[in-house]
Parts: structure tokens; sequence; C-alpha cells
């Protein structure tokens, strides 16, 4: 397995592109249920195999990663040929970024001499949908943009 199995949950919210995924191996419903009490490791496997399809689509659709920490966000633009960071660090002890009060602080105060950015650019290794996955496995979220672009805009 390339990536992570998908939980439960996702499981659920996929199950008509998993019954499709099936069907295109030509395993119809009852065929299913079989292999999954006589063959379980099977099952394992075709969880898996959907799994990694399901994060490889993800993963190329994905254009912007976030990671939000108390005193610490990186907004990532996920380019076709390196990733551009910007980081942003607080100094100010008593503000934390993952509450709105605090959010709402820095938004106000960005030019503060307790705030600090950092840019940088790294260049992808040969597989850059396992990089960004890396990235969602240290807590990043893959979003639309709008803080990187904001942030962005007001730097450069």
């Amino acid at each position: 397995m390339k990536y992570a199995r998908l939980t439960k949950e996702q499981f659920e919210e996929l199950h008509q592109e998993f019954i499709n995924f099936l069907a295109t191996q030509s395993i119809t419903a009852e065929e299913w249920q079989t292999i999954k009490t006589e063959k379980p490791e099977v099952a394992e496997q075709e969880l898996d195999v959907f799994s990694d399809l399901v994060w490889e689509g993800v993963l190329t659709a994905a254009k912007y990663l976030e990671h939000i920490s108390p005193k610490n966000i990186h907004l990532f633009a996920l380019n076709d040929d390196h990733m551009h960071l910007i980081g942003i660090k607080i100094e100010k002890e008593d503000v934390d970024v993952t509450t709105q009060e605090g959010f709402n602080w820095l938004r106000n105060n960005l030019m503060d001499e307790s705030v600090e950015f950092a840019q940088a650019k790294k260049e992808y290794s040969d597989d850059k949908n396992l990089d960004k996955f890396a990235l969602i496995q240290q807590g990043s979220n893959i979003t639309k943009g709008e803080l990187y672009e904001y942030m962005n805009n007001l730097i450069n």
C-alpha cells in the first residue's frame, strides 16, 4: 500500500465509488460478500488498492495545503514542479492562532514585531504525491488556498 487505508467513514462516503471499483473488476455484490468471508486477505488487498486510487486522485488534484498550530502557520502552494511555503511564526506569548480570537489578533497585527514571515521553495522528490501525503500525515489539510493567496499577495 502506497498511502493509507481510508477510514470506515471515508469508505461509507465513497460507497458508490467502491461498488463501481469492484464492478470494473467484475466483482458482484454477492461475490464481494463471499470474498470478505472466505478470503479476508483478498478483501483487505482490494480495500488497499481502492484507498490508493482515491488518495492518488485527491493528491493529484490538491493545489494548497495548510498546517496551523498555536504559534505557527505553514501555507503550501503545490505547484507542478515544486512547493512554495509561506511560514508565519507568532512570538507573542498569549496568542494561539488555532482559536478565533488568536487568528483575529494575527489578522489585525500582521506587521507586529512578534510576527515573523518566511518563504521557501522545495523541489519534489521522485514522487510528488508522496511528498504531499507526508505533509498531510504530519497534520496539513488540503484547502482552496485563500489564506495562502492572501498572505502571498501581502508579502510579495
